[in-house]
Parts: structure tokens; sequence; C-alpha cells
């Protein structure tokens, strides 16, 4: 009607007139739109092998035939970390590590001459890294425990308000990768459950991912600590001990996958080496199934790295692809633009 008003001054005729041809542009502008993005449904990928692969089997296990998939059968399993969103400098969880790290040094003086914590506190993070997982747990089992399951959700909510990347000077929520967004939204349109194995911790992640990438907290399948039921101030509560009881890594993921899912994936993207497992048992089966590693090659708009990175190191799996008939897409070839501004 806003629009309508401006033609006003109109003999009463012609006025109708106008004014229909004014919703009816109006109308076709829109549904435009949307034929553009059907026709294109991931416009952040430009084209090419990559795309193409993923597009064709999407329509291929969704179409009535031999290689259709019911519904309930499509599930597609994404890691995080390098394969949502940046991991480096440091991951999304270690830089909150740190941070939480510096706000409790001043009452433990003793970590200043202590490993891995001195390296920790000094910004040398590839000291930390040769320490190894040890290494890497010593120190988020120390800022991650001793308070219960709400608190720690609201410690990492306040942090993720305020804290952002160093490089890009972004939220670390506004640091997801665009065309994977949109692959998300893609697979869910077509009737896929999309699911989170990751090495990052359940709890962490649940804090974030359904606001970053639509993701539901039970859809999130990470590392967890030991947990313990107990009443304070006459209310239960779930506290956070310093014992892990869970590592979501490597060839613990398949597992995982079996334990909280209880079907195989048909559809699996990692990053590095240590989604090697989760790829080789969603892809190692008879029926259709997708393998995708994201390799980091765009050092301008992101990052490049791959066999010799301290973290997110990508060798065998990459070496492995051909093989396994995994579909590598190459960040700086393949992708349009990667975060979502």
């Amino acid at each position: 009607m806003a629009h309508c008003r401006e033609y006003g001054a109109v003999l009463p005729h012609a006025r109708l007139w106008l004014c229909a041809a004014a919703c009816f542009a109006l109308f076709i502008l829109a549904i435009g739109d949307q034929v553009a993005q059907a026709d294109d449904p991931l416009p952040s990928w430009r084209a090419g092998q990559s795309k193409a692969a993923i597009i064709q089997f999407v329509e291929r296990v969704t179409t009535p035939g031999a290689d259709y998939v019911l519904p309930a059968e499509r599930i597609a399993v994404f890691d995080n970390d390098g394969t949502l969103c940046p991991e480096m400098p440091v991951s999304t969880q270690f830089a909150f590590t740190l941070d939480r790290l510096h706000a409790l040094a001043p009452a433990h003086p003793a970590w200043r001459e202590t490993e891995p914590f001195k390296s920790a506190l000094a910004g040398n993070i590839e000291n930390v890294a040769a320490g190894g997982d040890k290494a890497v747990l010593q120190l988020m089992t120390v800022t991650h425990s001793g308070m219960s399951t709400d608190d720690f959700d609201a410690m990492v909510s306040d942090w993720l308000a305020r804290a952002r990347h160093p490089r890009f000077g972004r939220l670390y929520t506004r640091l997801v990768y665009q065309p994977m967004l949109e692959l998300l939204i893609y697979l869910r349109s077509n009737g896929f459950s999309t699911y989170i194995v990751a090495a990052g911790g359940t709890d962490f992640m649940r804090s974030w991912v359904q606001q970053a990438y639509g993701i539901p907290p039970e859809q999130v399948i990470g590392s967890s600590s030991r947990l313990l039921y107990e009443i304070r101030n006459g209310k239960p509560v779930l506290m956070r001990q310093r014992t892990v009881d869970f590592i979501n890594d490597g060839d613990n993921k398949p597992i995982a996958i079996h334990k909280v899912i209880g079907r195989r994936p048909i559809i699996a993207f990692g990053s590095s080496d240590r989604d090697t497992e989760m790829l080789e048992w969603v892809t190692m089966q008879s029926r259709p199934t997708l393998g995708v590693l994201l390799h980091h090659t765009d050092a301008e708009r992101e990052y490049a790295y791959d066999r010799k990175a301290f973290r997110g190191r990508l060798d065998k799996a990459l070496a492995a692809a051909p093989g396994r008939h995994w579909v590598v897409i190459d960040m700086r070839r393949d992708w349009a633009r990667v975060f979502r501004d």
C-alpha cells in the first residue's frame, strides 16, 4: 500500500492499474530471486568438478531409482574446525582456552615456570603443539572444569559475544565459511540431517553452532569431560570434572557416530588427517556415498597449509583421496567467497 500512495495524483481509473503493475513487478522480482537460488543452490561455489560432484550426488540419492536413499538414512557428518570455520592460528575453542588461562594465571604463579602453561601464557603456540594432545588437554582441563554445565555455557556465550579473531577482527561466530553454510542449507532442504562430529568439546560447540550453522545441540558430537550430578543450593546441577570422558578424534569418530547416531552416514566432510577414519567409515560401504576434504589453499582470503602444518595437517588423507574417490575442495579455486560478509 505504501507504493500505491505514491500515485495519489493520478486519475482514479489509472491509479488501480498502476498499483497492480507495481505489485506485479515486485512479485516478478521476488519470484526471479527464488528461481535464481533454486537454479544455483551453492552460489558461493565456483563452477567446477567439486561443485558438480556434490550436486550430482545429492540429486542421485534423492531421485527415485536404484540409488535412492530414504530420508531417514540421509545423514551427513562434518568436522568443525578447518571444515566449517577457521582453525588458524588456533581453533575457536583454544582461543577461549588461552583467554581463560590468562584470567586464571594470577592465582597460579607456578604456571609461569611450568609447561605447557608457560608457553601458552607467552603465546608460543607451536611449542604447546609440540607437546601433543597431552599438553592441550592439560590446558583445557584446568580452564573448562570446576563449574556447572550451565555456568560453562554462560561463560562461553559471554566470551563469544566479545572475542574477535586476531587476523580478521571479527567475532568468531561471524567466521563461518559461507560456501559450507550454503551446503548445509542445501542438504537439509533435500531431507538430510546434518551432524557435527569433531574433536572440539561438545558443550563448547553446543553454545553457538545452532546460531552459526543451524545445527541443533542434539546433533553435535564432540569430546567430553566427565560430569557429576550434584544438588547445590537446593538445585540439581551437572558439574564439569577435570577427568576426560571421551576424545572424539581420529579413529574414535566412527565409534562416536555409531554410539550417538546409530546409523551410518552417507556423506562425510573433513579437512585433516584426523578425519581420515570418519571418511573411511562413511565411504567404504556398498551404497552411494560421498567423502569430501577441504584443502586450505588460499593464503590471501584465509590460510594456506597442508602437509607441514603444526595443526590441521592434511597429508595422508590428501594422498589417499584419489584412490578413495574423495572430492578435494581447493579453497582458492572452488570458492568464489570464503566468509559470510
